[in-house]
C-alpha cells in the first residue's frame, strides 16, 4: 500500500467514527506524539495539560460535529489530519516567558513541520491531487488561529479575503473549513475563554459570508485587480483596476533538482533568464559561501532588463516568503507583472535529478531547505501557479 494511503486509513469513518489512537501513537507518528506529550501549554487557555491531550480532545470534538460528518470523504481526511497536526509547532516553539508557557509563531512553524512529514514520510507529493491535499492540510494549520482573533486584524475583511484566495490553488481549502477546524480546537480544551472564542469564530464566519468568500475565493474582474486588493491597496473588494504593467516577470520557485532549468527551456525559451547558479559559477562563489554579491549582481541585471521593459525569468529556489518578497518588491517598483511558478516532484526523483546536476547539493541541505519551505500563496503576485513534474 502506498504510504499516503496508510495514513488516510487512520481517518475515522461512519458509522463508528472511532479513532485508533494506539496505531497513531505506536506506528503512524510515534516520535511526534511523544514530543507532544512532553510539551506543556498555558493553563489560562489549556487547563487540560499537554499538547497531546489537547490534540486528542480536538480530534474527538471534530468527529462529533454534524457539519464534519456531512463533508465529502476527502475533506474529512484533510481536516482530520489538520486537527491531528494542528499544534505540532508548539514542540519547538514552547518556552516559559514571564513565568508561563507560551508558543509564539507555532502555527507557521507547525505548517512547515506538517509539510515535511506529509512530503517526506508519507509521500504526499509529485502529483497534483497529493500536492493539493497536503497544502490544504498545511494551510489549515497555518491559519487555524485567525478566526478567534479576527477582530484583532488591522482590516478583518481584507485578511479573510486574502486567506480565502488560497482556494484558487487548492480547491478544497475554504474559510468555512478553517472555521470548522478552529471550532474543534476551541471545544477540545478546558478553558474559561471557550464561549468568547466560539463567538469570535461565528463573527469570522459572518464576515466571510458577507464578503463573499466563506465557501470559495472572492471573484475579481481581473488578475491585476485581485492582486491590487490582496496586496493591500486602498480599494473596494472586486473593484476593477486599470492594469498599467508593461509585461511579465516569471519567478521560479522549487527545491534544487526539481527541474526548473528544463521547465524554463520548454515554456519560456524565448525569455532571458537570470540564474543565480550561473552567476555563482561566473563569480566563482560556492553555494555554501556568502551570497550577497551573487544576489546583488542578479538584481542589477534584472533592473537592466526592466528598464528596457524586457520580460525575463528569475531562476532561483525562492522557497520562503521573505526571500520572495524582496525580489517581488523590486519587480513591483519597476511596474512589472509577476507570475510565480512553483515546481515539485517526489523525493526520490528529486534526489535523482539533483545527483545529475553539475554541482550536486548535499541531501541534508535540501532536507533543511524543505523544512523551511513555504509554497507561494495566491496573494503574493498577480499570478501564482503550482506544478508537479
Amino acid at each position: 500500500m502506498e504510504k499516503w494511503k496508510e495514513l488516510l486509513c487512520l481517518v475515522p469513518s461512519a458509522p463508528e467514527w472511532q479513532i485508533n489512537w494506539k496505531q497513531i501513537e505506536d506506528s503512524a507518528l510515534p516520535l511526534i506524539v511523544q514530543k507532544m506529550k512532553m510539551t506543556m501549554q498555558n493553563p489560562l487557555w489549556h487547563r487540560e495539560g499537554d499538547v497531546w491531550t489537547h490534540t486528542r480532545m480536538v480530534c474527538e470534538c471534530l468527529l462529533s460535529f454534524e457539519e464534519y460528518r456531512k463533508l465529502g470523504r476527502r475533506k474529512q481526511e484533510e481536516v482530520f489530519l489538520a486537527a491531528l497536526l494542528h499544534d505540532i509547532g508548539k514542540i519547538p516553539c514552547t518556552r516559559i516567558e514571564d513565568g508561563t508557557w507560551k508558543s509564539p509563531n507555532h502555527t507557521a512553524v507547525g505548517a512547515r513541520m506538517a509539510r515535511k512529514i506529509l512530503w517526506r514520510e508519507y509521500v504526499f507529493c509529485g502529483k497534483r491531487e497529493l500536492q493539493e491535499f497536503r497544502e490544504t492540510v498545511c494551510t489549515l494549520i497555518r491559519y487555524h488561529s485567525v478566526p478567534p482573533h479576527i477582530l484583532e486584524q488591522k482590516n478583518p475583511e481584507h485578511r479573510i479575503i486574502q486567506i480565502a484566495s488560497n482556494g484558487e490553488l487548492m480547491p478544497d481549502f475554504s474559510v468555512e473549513l478553517l472555521c470548522l477546524l478552529e471550532k474543534a480546537d476551541m471545544c477540545g480544551r478546558i478553558s474559561d475563554t471557550e464561549e468568547a472564542s466560539l463567538e469570535m469564530i461565528e463573527l469570522c464566519i459572518a464576515q466571510a459570508e458577507e464578503s463573499g468568500c466563506l465557501k470559495a475565493p472572492l471573484k475579481f474582474p481581473t488578475a491585476f485587480s485581485e492582486y491590487a486588493y490582496l496586496e493591500g491597496r486602498n480599494i473596494m473588494p472586486g473593484q476593477k483596476m486599470y492594469d498599467d504593467t508593461w509585461g511579465e516577470v516569471i519567478m521560479m520557485a522549487g527545491l534544487p533538482g526539481t527541474g526548473k532549468d528544463t521547465w524554463i527551456r520548454e515554456h519560456y525559451g524565448n525569455y532571458s533568464a537570470i540564474s543565480l547558479d550561473e552567476i555563482r559559477k561566473q563569480m566563482k562563489i560556492r553555494p555554501t559561501e556568502t551570497q550577497g554579491a551573487v544576489l546583488n549582481a542578479a538584481r542589477e541585471l534584472a533592473k537592466s532588463y526592466m528598464r528596457e521593459k524586457m520580460p525575463f525569468v528569475w531562476n532561483a529556489t525562492c522557497l520562503t516568503p521573505i526571500l520572495r518578497r524582496k525580489q517581488l518588491c523590486l519587480f513591483k517598483d519597476y511596474n512589472a507583472s509577476v507570475k510565480i511558478v512553483f515546481l515539485e516532484t517526489d523525493w526520490e526523483e528529486q534526489m535523482r535529478r539533483n545527483q545529475g546536476r553539475k554541482e550536486e547539493v548535499p541531501e541534508q541541505i535540501i532536507d533543511g531547505m524543505m523544512g523551511n519551505m513555504v509554497l507561494p500563496e495566491r496573494f503574493e503576485a498577480q499570478r501564482v501557479e503550482w506544478y508537479c513534474i
